[in-house]
């Protein structure tokens, strides 16, 4: 018979199987918080200055620029993880234990990837399949984090374009549209100054990782590694 675990127990067992992704979600979540009320305040600041009505929390929370601010910043993260999950399929950092071993280059065997018939019994049912369900299983971290970087992109130009006409109107001058929109100094300067920084972040993590350390860390190699050693985690 078996025996069923008390329900603090399971609670406990479940907090530590996913404290990561729960620790970042709740601190994701208290940001997102403190974006909005700071924004708020920032927001209804530049409409007392122009002479205008305060507007609502909740109004707020619904506008254009929220969203623009929040979608901004949510398009160059998916962006880098886009790029940085695509480009270390090919591209290597000799040791650093954000890139792949020197001689592992490229897509790898079906061996090396425990696809078709080198799958395991506990493999996931599409890693054994074939044809377009192994191919599209074989790239759909990549081809996620891509469609969500375009959507976000997308979210963000609407609602930009959105908060430009606004503050247009507000200077009694013509709205733009969405393709003039896309192509302005104010789309650009909102993007690339997100990508700048998460490139460079990207950057720092690959090089910086080779000859420093973080003991216990998954993305640091142990503290005695060599610096050349390459693909390996603490």
């Amino acid at each position: 018979m078996t025996t069923r675990r008390p329900a603090t127990t399971r609670t406990r067992r479940f907090l530590r199987d996913n404290g990561l992704g729960l620790a970042f979600g709740v601190g994701f979540l208290l940001a997102l918080a403190g974006q909005a009320i700071a924004g708020y305040a920032d927001f209804n600041n530049q409409l007392a200055t122009e002479g205008l009505a305060r507007i609502g929390f909740g109004e707020y929370l619904m506008s254009s620029d929220f969203a623009v601010d929040v979608t901004e910043n949510w398009q160059s993260e998916y962006l880098q993880f886009f790029l940085y999950i695509t480009a270390t399929v090919w591209l290597l950092q000799r040791g650093s234990p954000e890139s792949k071993e020197m001689h592992k280059a490229g897509t790898e065997s079906d061996r090396d990837q425990r696809v078709g018939r080198y799958a395991h019994r506990d493999s996931p049912r599409w890693a054994a399949a074939d044809g377009l369900r192994r191919g599209l299983y074989s790239h759909s971290l990549g081809l996620v984090m891509g469609a969500v970087f375009v959507l976000s992109w997308l979210a963000q130009s609407i609602s930009g374009v959105a908060a430009y006409n606004e503050e247009q109107l507000r200077r009694l001058e013509a709205p733009v549209s969405w393709t003039s929109y896309i192509g302005s100094a104010d789309f650009w300067s909102r993007t690339l100054q997100n990508w700048q920084s998460e490139l460079l972040a990207v950057a720092s993590m690959a090089i910086l990782s080779v000859y420093l350390r973080q003991r216990g860390s998954p993305e640091s190699k142990p503290v005695g590694a060599a610096h050349t050693s390459t693909g390996v985690e603490g």
